[in-house]
């Protein structure tokens, strides 16, 4: 082949190459641009799917839940605020819940994220060891539960009174003078319950420490006044005559003396247990209702565990001398008339000490006592309008007319 033939062609080669490369390189932009397009389009549509997917009804769909928890970790890789949404969600409309957590509606209020096998309602006043094994920390658990609200110069009258509990019982005092370690000169006492606050009554006390969780363990509670005389008196001899006659609120019977308001609560001679009396002409509106039945004083009370629970519920937290609870207690058992009664059997005599009403102070000329005194009616008023009112707001709600019916005064 002739030279000149010879480079035309591989001109001619050359050339067409080139133009190739000219037209890949023209082309290439083009299919970046198309990529890139593509590319942002499935982000966006990827993130469309899940700002909208917790809207969707995926209650209705079957997905197992370990697919749907392995979704929500995916979308947490992918976007936080998807996530932010998709929690958003599941706390306000419950659609989509993380199965993992705990939540135990039937749980006590606040505990709700434990698992009921741990969680520990109730307690007690049961003292244990510093040492050893928890299991062997108490030879015995006391049935039931006597506090007294004291002062040290009632010291005797209360050793007195907690001799006639046997170990069946524990021991709880309430000091409103402040004075407690004085009280270890009687041997009961270094086993006994501590509880100190200065010029506070029984009801203060109780409606503090003797939540219904706390006491939960006994089957009954005396709640006593310290100026109590129990010459007469046996705890457990008193405890069989109340399970015997069916009493979830109770008192002993009292002497009879000058002092002494209420029929209802005077002691008898030819029984038991009575549950109710006569009382003065237009006392009684119903021989079922206090003070004729379904009553006992707040000197010397006793309730049974349930019972208890319920009324622990009506002392209000401000109204500490609990003038008027007596008057209440009926709404707390049913039938009142047959489950509240005084036991005659065993009884007591009130000394009537004025200590804790000498806590007072003077004021405006008045004695200390003349102070307490003025309070206590004052709440007995307020209790009495706070307990009408929340029975009218309660059938109200109900679409009742409480004046169509009797026994709800």
């Amino acid at each position: 082949m002739e030279p000149e033939t010879l480079y035309r062609k591989e001109s001619d080669m050359f050339s067409r190459k080139g133009n190739a490369a000219r037209s890949m390189l023209g082309k290439r932009p083009n299919e970046t641009r198309r990529v890139l397009v593509t590319v942002g389009v499935g982000i966006m549509f990827g993130f469309f799917i899940g700002v909208t997917f917790p809207s969707l009804q995926l209650t209705k769909l079957n997905v197992t839940s370990t697919l749907l928890h392995d979704f929500v970790i995916i979308g947490n890789r992918s976007t936080g605020n998807s996530t932010e949404k998709i929690r958003d969600s599941d706390n306000k409309n419950q659609v989509v819940k993380d199965v993992t957590k705990i939540w135990v509606p039937s749980n006590p209020k606040g505990a709700e994220r434990l698992p009921p096998g741990i969680v520990a309602a109730e307690s007690d006043y049961y003292l244990r060891r510093l040492w050893g094994t928890p299991s062997e920390d108490l030879t015995t658990k006391p049935k039931y539960l006597v506090t007294f609200t004291v002062g040290y110069d009632q010291r005797n009258n209360i050793d007195a009174a907690v001799k006639k509990f046997s170990d069946n019982f524990t021991i709880l005092l309430f000091h409103y003078d402040g004075r407690t370690t004085e009280w270890d000169e009687f041997e009961w006492s270094k086993q006994a319950i501590h509880i100190s606050a200065r010029k506070q009554t029984k009801w203060w006390y109780a409606k503090r420490f003797l939540h219904p969780d706390i006491v939960a363990p006994y089957d009954y509670v005396f709640i006593w006044d310290e100026d109590l005389g129990v010459e007469h008196f046996d705890a457990e001899e008193y405890i069989k005559l109340v399970r015997k006659h069916g009493l979830e609120i109770s008192q002993p019977g009292l002497e009879p003396s000058r002092t002494t308001t209420w029929q209802m609560t005077k002691r008898r001679n030819d029984r038991e247990v009575h549950k109710e009396t006569d009382e003065r002409p237009g006392w009684c509106s119903d021989p079922h209702l206090p003070p004729c039945a379904a009553f006992v004083e707040i000197m010397a009370p006793v309730f049974s565990r349930d019972a208890w629970r319920c009324v622990w519920h009506m002392i209000q937290n401000d109204l500490v001398h609990g003038w008027g609870l007596d008057l209440a207690l009926r709404r707390c058992v049913e039938p009142a008339h047959e489950k509240i009664g005084v036991v005659d059997a065993q009884w007591i005599v009130h000394q009537t000490v004025p200590s804790l009403g000498n806590q007072g102070q003077a004021e405006e000329g008045k004695a200390p006592w003349q102070g307490v005194r003025l309070r206590c009616r004052r709440e007995w008023t307020m209790f009495r309008n706070r307990i009408e009112n929340a029975e009218k707001l309660y059938y109200k709600s109900m679409g009742i007319d409480p004046s169509n019916f009797t026994g709800h005064t």
